[in-house]
């Protein structure tokens, strides 16, 4: 790691020793009430404990900066932890899901960076290198990447095609312009007029929560995707975002697994769409946090963003049919359809949500009937995907076509998954004859 790795986790450790146990140390209690007095006894007081605290910092950085080495060996990631015991982990490249360059504010300011290379297996399963210089990030990455897809390791970076930036405006008004966003909003100002009017102070326990909601739904989506930029290059999908936090994350072919299209009812009459994905690799908050492949933009570039992580298929062009007059799905379900390479699902009435999957990239495919559906002769079909955002369900289809969409699905993936081999080293591999 950088050698400045080993001040920074010390600094940060001092910051967290100030707040939670220094700075009470200098706090005195009096008659009326606690408060700072900086008397000899208290700042000698003071004076120990941060020797003590600054030296285990010191140590605490050095050995974090110690522990952690990494290289690579033939076809595998091999890391290596701790100093006085040991603990060796081989990685296949093979393995490797995503590979996101993550610069904080902190790190931004002596020019470090964070590479986190996500892998196939669940919640523990991401490695995260705290911390490099940002160009020996950068070379990492594009080292991974290389190696990953069968080319040598001092191949250099591949070159980018821009797909599409998101304007700030687009952004902004993206997340206003959503029905929750608005009443909220609304409930927010209609509490905030109650409290100056009637002078009620229990207008507080509406005003508050609405407020965190406005932070949580727009403030905080805004600083995590400004700045957000879609590229396309022979190593995978490219994306840049990030105000405070900057990140680059690199989904490599094939990796992405299921897209979907939402299209809240505002935005549809602004003709706009947002692109959710299920990446396999990510968990829990790693994937709540990297689950968006484009915040807001026109649905024409959302659609074509979708032709260009599953090749060869446009989503507008499979024939959807429609689902049995008889449902009574609250999510109300518009169709689903299928051709040689994708399979769509489209539901929703306030919200409405294209999902699209691979046939490729299916893990299994079922046959669900809830006691309703039982009633009215009417199942669902799933097609699988990893855990993540987007799950493709076919809702509300009679038994009888429920049944052949699940054979001829079955059917083409297994097609598809004996066409298109291993996902690995997909810069060596030969494209079949057609």
């Amino acid at each position: 790691m950088h050698w400045a790795t080993a001040p920074l986790r010390a600094f940060v450790i001092m910051v967290i020793y100030f707040v939670l146990l220094g700075f009470p140390l200098l706090m005195t209690r009096t008659r009326s009430g606690a408060g700072l007095e900086l008397s000899p006894e208290v700042l000698l007081r003071f004076l120990i404990l941060s020797i003590v605290a600054g030296v285990a910092a010191v140590a605490a950085g050095l050995w974090g900066w110690l522990a952690l080495r990494f290289w690579v060996e033939g076809d595998d990631l091999v890391v290596q932890n701790g100093l006085l015991r040991r603990r060796v982990r081989r990685i296949p490249l093979s393995r490797i899901q995503a590979i996101d360059v993550v610069r904080p504010l902190v790190t931004r300011v002596f020019s470090l960076a964070e590479v986190r290379v996500e892998l196939a297996g669940g919640e523990h399963s991401e490695i995260a290198f705290r911390y490099l210089g940002r160009r020996a990030a950068q070379d990492l990455r594009a080292e991974l990447l290389a190696l990953a897809a069968g080319l040598p390791g001092h191949t250099p970076e591949a070159p980018e095609r821009p797909v599409y930036r998101v304007p700030f405006g687009t952004l902004l008004a993206g997340l206003m312009l959503r029905l929750p966003v608005i009443g909220t909003f609304l409930l927010f100002i209609f509490s905030l007029v109650f409290l100056i009017a009637f002078q009620e102070a229990a207008m507080f326990a509406v005003a508050l929560p609405a407020l965190l909601g406005l932070i949580r739904a727009v403030i905080a989506p805004m600083v995590m995707y400004a700045n957000f930029t879609v590229a396309v290059s022979p190593d995978g999908i490219r994306l840049r975002y990030g105000l405070l936090e900057t990140r680059m994350q690199t989904v490599p072919p094939g990796r992405v697994q299921a897209v979907g299209v939402v299209e809240p009812s505002i935005w549809r009459g602004l003709g706009w769409a947002r692109l959710d994905v299920t990446v396999a690799g990510y968990a829990g908050e790693r994937q709540a946090l990297s689950s968006t492949l484009l915040p807001a933009a026109p649905r024409a570039v959302a659609v074509q963003l979708v032709s260009l992580v599953f090749p060869g298929t446009s989503v507008d062009a499979v024939p959807l049919l429609p689902a049995s007059a008889r449902g009574m799905t609250v999510d109300r379900a518009d169709g689903a359809g299928t051709d040689n390479v994708i399979f769509v699902a489209r539901h929703g009435w306030l919200c409405r949500r294209t999902d699209v999957i691979a046939h490729a990239r299916a893990q299994s495919v079922r046959l669900t009937v809830n006691p309703v559906q039982r009633l009215l002769k009417l199942a669902t079909v799933h097609v699988d995907a990893p855990p993540g955002l987007v799950q493709v369900a076919a809702a509300d289809r009679e038994l009888g076509e429920a049944r052949a969409i699940v054979e001829s699905t079955a059917q083409r993936a297994r097609s598809a998954r004996a066409t298109s081999g291993d996902t690995t080293h997909w810069a060596t591999r030969r494209t079949p004859a057609s």
